[in-house]
């Protein structure tokens, strides 16, 4: 069969409808894309940018961890609503957003901007998980020396282009799956277990950190953390179309106007909403986890994860408490987060960059055939950049941090966008409750805050 053949996901036809399901385990059964975005988000920023947070700061920052992953799943949701609703991904949204420049909105161009900064933590994400895989596994001299690195970075690249070189979104999930399971189960266990051992925490550290202070000299890692855990900016603009690519907006289908389309598409929405639930929870748990290991282990002994020794420095959250034999446990958790991050890229950035291109006529995006090649050829020459931005660097801490705060720059991009999009391009009869409504304000004024919060540090002009 063709790709002409098959199915567009990204067209909305009358014969393609499907009947939500009225039962939560039927929901259930339709969950998918909340997974692929927790694979992508629990990588750099839980096991690198959080625990070196918990490292620096101990337990005080625990409160920011809780906001940052909470604060930003209203935004994610109202933009996935316009996009189930109107069969369009986030980048098309954006270009709705005036004022344009040339062919795209502004918002478009601070995509591309944003993007060049994540190539340095895309980079540090491939460092970080050939270093893990060297130290499980080293090919040729040291761990960590030159020549076994190089070879490890190039067989991680590689693997995940030849894993996702198909383009078809059920690969992606099912990859996403497998790697939720192991890094869920393995970091959310050995936090819980935590209090068993020498390096346990209690209800003082956990009254430390919902004191909502923020210690000196961690600010901008605090910052950095705010961008990096949680569903990110890019990672909501990609939720848009791994919604697409289940099928949620195919479903729900083209809006004739009828009271059957409305019905049809609350029930969509309602397993969007799961989704995103689902996802959060899977986010919360394991982003808590990572910090409370930071915080519990690695901040007492002042030991903190810098340069390719990061992998050495964060295996000691395991050793230090159940003995030498975890280092292998903590190496198969840590490939299995930093990987399965990478795995999230490299799907859902060429799908990006290839929206892009069309939007700027370069590309036709509306054509199937060749939407799907040139997502194709873009898999196999994004990560190959990626991985000589990290061999360029080798700081995976310091490539994820810049990538991260990029990213926190494009929050509020995004912020805006949904509100235009909101009042523009969703019905009013699918904003009724209340309650998702002051989420979202809330939800905004936060991200605000802080994103203009950071663009004054960056810039050196914060009066306080």
């Amino acid at each position: 069969m063709t790709v002409a053949q098959v199915a567009d996901p990204y067209a909305l036809r009358a014969e393609d409808v499907q009947e939500p399901p009225a039962t939560l385990r039927g929901r259930l059964r339709r969950l998918g894309p909340g997974m692929v975005l927790s694979a992508a988000v629990i990588g750099s920023g839980e096991l690198i940018v959080t625990t070196s947070m918990g490292a620096r700061a101990g337990f005080a920052l625990l409160w920011l961890v809780i906001l940052s992953t909470g604060v930003k799943v209203w935004v994610q949701m109202e933009l996935a609503r316009w996009t189930i609703l109107n069969g369009r991904p986030a980048l098309e949204g954006y270009s709705l957003v005036p004022p344009r420049i040339g062919r795209m909105g502004w918002i478009n161009w601070l995509w591309i901007g944003m993007d060049f900064a994540k190539m340095f933590q895309r980079g540090g994400i491939i460092g970080g998980t050939a270093a893990a895989c060297s130290i499980f596994l080293p090919i040729v001299g040291e761990p960590l020396g030159g020549a076994s690195m190089a070879i490890w970075v190039i067989i991680v690249t590689l693997s995940g282009v030849l894993l996702l070189q198909s383009g078809k979104y059920p690969v992606v999930e099912s990859a996403a799956v497998i790697s939720v399971a192991i890094f869920t189960l393995t970091t959310v266990g050995l936090a819980l277990g935590l209090p068993l051992t020498e390096f346990g925490w209690g209800p003082g550290d956990l009254g430390e950190g919902l004191s909502f202070t923020i210690p000196a000299g961690t600010l901008g890692i605090a910052l950095a953390m705010f961008g990096a855990t949680g569903v990110g900016a890019d990672e909501m603009t990609t939720y848009t179309y791994w919604c697409i690519e289940k099928g949620y907006a195919r479903w729900t289908g083209p809006d004739d106007g009828s009271p059957e389309r409305v019905a049809r598409a609350e029930g969509w929405l309602k397993v969007m909403r799961l989704d995103v639930l689902a996802s959060w929870i899977v986010c919360t748990l394991c982003t808590l986890s990572f910090y409370a290991m930071g915080a519990s282990v690695l901040h007492p002994q002042r030991l903190v994860p810098e340069g390719n020794e990061m992998i050495v420095t964060l295996s000691r959250m395991y050793t230090d408490t159940m003995g030498p034999w975890a280092q292998y446990l903590f190496l198969i958790g840590a490939i299995a987060v930093l990987y399965s991050t990478y795995i999230g890229s490299t799907a859902s950035v060429p799908r990006l960059w290839t929206n892009t291109l069309g939007l700027l006529g370069v590309v036709d995006w509306a054509d199937p055939a060749a939407r799907t090649k040139v997502v194709r050829l873009l898999t196999w020459c994004l990560p190959p950049i990626w991985a000589l931005f990290y061999l360029f660097v080798q700081s995976p801490v310091l490539m994820v941090q810049i990538g991260a705060v990029g990213g926190g720059v494009f929050l509020l991009g995004v912020v805006i966008a949904v509100w235009r999009l909101r009042s523009t391009g969703v019905d009013p009869r699918y904003r009724g409750n209340p309650l998702l409504t002051v989420a979202l304000v809330l939800s905004s004024a936060a991200i605000t805050f802080l994103g203009v919060y950071a663009l004054l540090e960056v810039f050196d002009l914060n009066p306080l």
